[in-house]
This record gives C-alpha cells, sequence and structure tokens, in this order.
C-alpha cells in the first residue's frame, strides 16, 4: 500500500541503454552475498526470488540512476539482461518488492558499514594531535513520507498508528567525512524514541560525541563518562555557570579562536537529587559568535532558538586546549552538510517505502552509496562527483570522462 502512489505513475518504460556502468556496482556483489540467507527461512515452498543482497544492489542502483525513480522502476531494472548478469538478480515483480520489507533484516548492513567505513582514508580533523578517541558528531534528521492527504489511509504502521514521518539517528565519523551507523524511529522526540535515549543505547568506548544542545542532559553525560568515552556538547545559553570552581586562563590561540572563558563549574548544583548531577569534572569553554533572532522557520526564516551570541560548550575533556575544543564543536556542522547531501542529492527525500524496514534499509544503502564516493575518489562526497557518476550510470558520460575526473580529484587530495 505505501507505493501505491508510484504503481500506474505513467513512467518511461526502462531501457538497456538508460543503465550503464554496473561494473562499478558489479564490485559490490561478494560484499552483499552475506545477506542471501536473510529471510530465506521462510521461504519453505522454494519459489522465492527476490533475497536481501539483490534487494540491495537494486536500491544502490536506484541511489546512482535518476533514470530509477520508484518501485516500479526497479521492477522494470530488474527485467534488463545487463542487470541480471551484473549484478546477479532475478525479474522481480512488485509484490515481491513491496514484501521486501516485512522479510529482510537491515542490522546486518551495518556490519557492511563498518567493514567500508574502515577503509576509508581519515583526513585532518581538530581534534587530531590532541585526542586519541574517534570524534563522531551526533545529530538526527525527520524525513516526511506524507506527499497528499490522500495518502493518509495507506501510511499506518503495523500497530495502526498514523504515521507520516521518521527520524534518523545518525553517527557522523568527523575523521572519514562519512556516516557510520543511524537508526530509524518514528519523528516523535520524547520518551524511548528520544534523541538522547537513542544515543544512550548506542554508546561506546573511546569515542568522543560532538552534539548540539538537544543533547545536553546531565545524564547522559554520565552515561557518555561511563561508557569511556568523551563528549563536546552546546549547552543552553540559559545555563547557570556562575558556580565556577576554576577560571583558567586563555592562551594567545585560544583568545584568536574567540574564546572568551575557559572555566571549570559545578553544573546541577541547584538539583536536590545527586543523580541527576554530573558525576565528574565539568569544563565550559565560552566562545564569541554571531548572535542569532528566531524569524520563524517558513520562506526563508530561521527557524532555530534564538542565541546571545556566545556559543557555551561543555566537555569532560580537561587536557584539551580552549580553541581546538571549540575547533571541535565547529566540525559538527559537517552532519548537517551531510544531512542535506543525503536528503537533496542523493534524492532520500523520496523514500521507497513507508516502513521503517525499508526506510533503514534505504538509508543503510545510501551510507553505502557515500562510502563508495569516498573510497573512489579518496575525497568526501560532493555534489559534483555524484553528478559525474550519475551521468556516468546514466550512459550520459563516458568511462573516459569519469576516471579523468576522479584522477583529477585524486591529484588535489592533500
Amino acid at each position: 500500500m505505501a507505493d501505491a502512489c508510484q504503481i500506474g505513475s505513467g513512467e518511461r518504460p526502462l531501457r538497456e541503454a538508460d543503465i550503464r556502468g554496473l561494473k562499478y556496482l558489479q564490485s559490490l556483489v561478494p560484499l552483499l552475498e552475506r545477506l542471501r540467507p536473510v529471510g530465506a527461512a521462510r521461504d519453505r515452498a522454494g519459489n522465492r526470488r527476490l533475497f536481501m543482497d539483490q534487494y540491495c544492489a537494486l536500491i544502490l542502483l536506484f541511489l546512482f540512476n535518476p533514470a530509477v525513480r520508484s518501485l516500479r522502476s526497479l521492477q522494470q531494472a530488474s527485467q534488463l539482461r545487463n542487470v541480471q548478469s551484473k549484478l546477479k538478480v532475478a525479474r522481480a515483480s512488485l509484490g515481491s518488492l513491496s514484501e521486501a520489507t516485512e522479510i529482510f533484516d537491515p542490522t546486518l548492513l551495518r556490519e557492511i558499514v563498518r567493514e567500508l567505513a574502515a577503509q576509508v582514508r581519515p583526513l585532518r580533523s581538530a581534534g587530531q594531535g590532541h585526542l586519541a578517541a574517534r570524534l563522531v558528531a551526533v545529530d538526527g534528521t525527520v524525513i516526511k513520507t506524507l506527499a497528499t492527504i490522500a495518502e493518509a489511509a495507506y501510511l499506518k504502521d503495523k500497530n495502526g498508528n498514523w504515521q507520516s514521518a521518521w527520524r534518523l539517528h545518525t553517527h557522523f565519523d568527523i575523521d572519514r567525512h562519512v556516516p557510520t551507523s543511524v537508526e530509524v524511529t518514528a519523528a516523535r522526540n520524547g520518551g524511548a524514541t528520544s534523541e538522547k535515549q537513542t544515543l544512550r543505547r548506542q554508546l561506546q568506548a573511546d569515542h568522543c560525541y560532538v552534539m548540539d544542545r538537544g543533547y545536553a542532559e546531565f545524564k547522559l553525560f554520565n552515561a557518555i563518562v561511563a561508557a569511556s568515552s568523551s563528549y563536546v556538547c552546546r549547552v543552553q545559553d540559559k545555563s547557570n555557570l556562575e558556580d565556577a570552581v576554576e577560571e583558567r586562563p586563555l592562551t594567545e590561540a585560544a583568545r584568536e579562536a574567540h574564546v572568551l572563558r575557559d572555566i571549570v563549574v559545578r553544573l546541577g548544583a541547584s538539583n536536590k537529587k545527586d543523580r541527576e548531577r554530573p558525576t565528574h569534572p565539568v569544563r565550559v569553554i565560552l566562545v564569541q559568535t554571531t548572535p542569532h533572532v528566531r524569524r520563524g522557520g517558513r520562506k526563508g526564516g530561521t527557524a532555530g532558538p534564538p542565541s546571545d551570541g556566545i556559543l557555551r560548550i561543555a566537555t569532560n575533556l580537561l587536557d584539551v586546549p580552549a580553541e581546538v575544543i571549540a575547533a571541535i564543536y565547529q566540525q559538527r556542522w559537517l552532519i548537517e552538510i551531510f544531512f542535506r547531501f543525503f536528503k537533496h542529492i542523493l534524492g532520500c527525500r523520496h523514500l521507497l517505502s513507508q516502513d521503517p524496514v525499508g526506510i533503514e534499509i534505504q538509508t543503510y544503502c545510501a551510507i553505502i552509496a557515500c562510502l563508495l564516493i569516498s573510497l573512489w575518489t579518496g575525497r568526501k562526497p560532493t555534489l559534483r562527483t555524484y553528478e559525474m557518476l550519475c551521468f556516468y550510470f546514466q550512459g550520459w558520460a563516458e568511462e573516459d570522462e569519469l576516471l579523468a575526473h576522479l584522477e583529477k580529484l585524486k591529484s588535489h587530495t592533500p
């Protein structure tokens, strides 16, 4: 039902000439083979023709080829001899593509993402030389799936609840400029699906989590420290910083980075319950920036909360220079750039499924696409490189033109 809006949409039938460059995706076939057994236990009759590795290969084709725009397009692509030969897929029906979300498990894709991410060469980051931990920006973005009111009757979850938007809780490796994990929940930011609760479930050791003020919570800070990791997190402008334990002197480098103060504070002193206070020393770096006035979130207005022009950055890193803490927080913006690339460039504003499992599969395939671009080019994914790849996959660019573009990128890689 979720794909009813795409069936009968009058799309031009795909031709062999519409799809080129499959040898690049062909190299992924051995990596995806481990997914073949997923859901196969349910096929007692032995008549299944679409397996998870094939489904993911078709999703990657959708991401790299704008001529493939829907499940119907994927179904048509699965009938092309070249696609069947290179991607090792058989002709798939619309029914089997639609029911994929009820059979396949996206968790195994996380292992593939981790393997590919480990192959991406780290770039120079703000924390290099000062941190042994991996810098990870954490944030969530909402994808809305309701295109028209008429579709509302079809967009209900398995419990019968109306659902038109999903939140993608994402971890972004700052050193490698690539996403490493995502969890899909309902868009409502509360309870078990809140950003703070979701991060608490995903904490790992030896990470430095870089977060915006929506994650500022003492219990989360304590959980990060308990997991043998660290954090750099902006706190609210109204945070009480009067109870300073230590006022640290500012170096010339810190002043040049617009650092106003470097203090160790006793946060949560007004809370009567000890468990709601930080269990470790908290350092706050105050950085001068441009004041921001909220003007509304529509028609060009700015929707973010207002700011008095001072960033208050809390951290448990006591020995890292203040200017480095400020630079680390500035790197958090990379995840916002990724969200824009993910939704506007990779085409993930358009979801092939409204089921959370289907969304998670498409999301992990999109992350794999980003990792492939990084591995092919040796650089972070960009609009121009993605466009060139799309031109090649559609047959608009020849292979020598694509290779020339990639070589030019490599020659400019620091």
